[in-house]
């Protein structure tokens, strides 16, 4: 998927505690909360038969902008 706002592989990219630092929040829910974004790059291995995979998520600031505003509560 192509991003929206110019080029989004030279922007700052975050990792999923970083973001949880900042908004306050749990690795783990941080980490459910852009597992499935689009543009969020997943790096390393899923998981096969005998071996637990690891993914490692960077996350582009303007995904991180994306996702804090529609998790917004509007009044």
């Amino acid at each position: 998927m192509e991003a929206t706002q110019g080029n989004i592989e030279f922007e700052r990219h975050f990792s999923v505690i970083q973001i949880a630092e900042m908004w306050n929040l749990g690795v783990d829910k941080t980490r459910e909360l852009f597992t499935d974004e689009p543009d969020v790059v997943h790096i390393g291995k899923g998981e096969r038969r005998f071996c637990r995979g690891y993914i490692t998520l960077r996350v582009p600031a303007s995904v991180v902008r994306r996702v804090h505003t529609r998790l917004k509560v509007k009044h």
